[in-house]
């Protein structure tokens, strides 16, 4: 477990820099598209700017009419893209290295940050070295572990292949736990660092419990209210979900079912449970409300990078149900935060939601454990852990590339 030490000690030992740093970051995904990626990356750009470095934020356009941001804090660079297959509200940034190039060029960034490995991550990077530019990345989604889901099992080595020439190619990879670091290290990734997520405390809390929106799902506080929380996506597990469900059921007749959240599983999870609440997505804000207002989070995800979810929850005093792996390794104590199930054994899981349905004294009594192993991992810590990653990246480049005079501007 990794040690979590104050802000103001944190602070001291990861001073914001002076000069400030002219960081580009690229991402194919951004607020308001609702995941875990555009709303972590968020964080990451608004902690930098907090640390007085200058943000140039290089995305796809999210409409064709879009234009970037007046009064975010940053630069936005907007560059083209396209929908992605069955996520038509997502884009797909387009190849643009000659543009990428062309701006960097004339006014170079100190570090190239890539969030996302699509066309546009690819691009960023080629320009990137072509510009003998420090360059750090991002291991944020498991698209190798989608592909299954899809029937597309046999991409999974041409993927993990391209992941894997994507991140060698960056100077240092971020990765969100260390069980995924040991994970690609074994894979073959080079130059991996473990850098935990954060979560918005002050969102995220107890005391937005709410009677009156449990009574709007058909619970009063004798009821077990269990919350899903995500993508509604094959690759998302949901099916444990509604068979946890079913068990609990059979032990505490009023737990009621809740889904946050959309996606292309949605009515396939209406017809397999018509006696589950589906609200669709949810602003931060709203989401915190039904965090704070469930009993139990059901998180049964075995393709997560991280979870954001799972801190999410406990943050809101939320005890989890998952398996024992990503951020609920690492962040649940079992039987005092929450529950591990062993990874991949479903017969487990449902059995642990059946044993909590029967002694829903135990629920309650996880909610203060489950606030209280999170209160103190804020966005601040994440911040100066990101920043003295980029600050060592930079020394390390300067050691061994010329530093290279920017052409002036015409």
């Amino acid at each position: 477990m990794e040690t979590v030490v104050s802000q103001n000690i944190l602070m001291q030992e990861f001073p914001a820099s002076r000069p400030s740093l002219r960081l580009a970051v690229v991402t194919e995904t951004w607020p308001p598209e609702v995941n875990g990626v555009a709303l972590t990356l968020s964080r990451l750009v608004q902690g930098q700017c907090e640390r007085n470095h200058q943000v140039q934020l290089v995305r796809p356009r999210q409409t064709v009419s879009e234009r970037g941001a007046d009064n975010a804090g940053f630069e936005e660079v907007l560059m083209r893209g396209m929908p992605i297959p069955r996520y038509p509200q997502l884009k797909l940034g387009l190849p643009g290295k000659k543009a990428l190039v062309a701006a960097w060029a004339l006014q170079r960034p100190d570090l190239v940050h890539i969030a996302t490995e699509g066309p546009l991550g690819w691009s960023a990077l080629q320009a990137a070295r072509q510009l003998r530019l420090p360059v750090t990345s991002d291991f944020r989604t498991n698209f190798h572990s989608y592909s299954q889901h899809y029937g597309l099992g046999w991409l999974k080595k041409p993927i993990v292949a391209y992941l894997r020439k994507f991140h060698n190619l960056t100077q240092c990879t971020m990765v969100p736990t260390r069980a995924l670091c040991a994970e690609l290290i074994s894979s073959g990734f080079e130059n991996t660092r473990v850098v935990a997520r954060g979560v918005d405390t002050q969102m995220f809390r107890p005391d937005l419990r709410n009677a009156a929106l449990r009574a709007s799902w058909g619970a009063d506080e004798d009821s077990l209210v269990a919350l899903v929380v995500g993508r509604l996506a094959p690759e998302k597990n949901l099916d444990v979900a509604i068979q946890a469900f079913d068990a609990m059921r059979a032990k505490h007749p009023s737990v009621k079912l809740v889904f946050v959240g959309d996606g292309p599983a949605r009515e396939a999870l209406r017809q397999r449970c018509p006696q589950a609440t589906f609200v669709g997505q949810r602003r931060q804000d709203e989401l915190a409300l039904f965090y704070a207002s469930a009993d139990l989070c059901l998180f049964p995800s075995l393709t997560e990078t991280f979870g954001n979810v799972t801190l999410e929850a406990l943050s809101s005093g939320l005890p989890v149900l998952a398996f024992d792996t990503a951020a609920a390794s690492e962040w649940l104590v079992h039987h005092h935060s929450g529950w591990l199930a062993p990874v991949g054994d479903a017969q487990a899981y449902v059995a642990c939601a059946r044993e909590l349905a029967a002694h829903p004294e135990r629920i309650a009594m996880a909610r203060a454990p489950a606030r209280g192993r999170v209160v103190q991992l804020d966005w601040q810590q994440i911040a100066a852990q990101v920043e003295a990653v980029f600050m060592e990246v930079m020394a390390r480049h300067a050691a061994h590339v010329p530093r290279v005079r920017p052409l002036p501007a015409f």
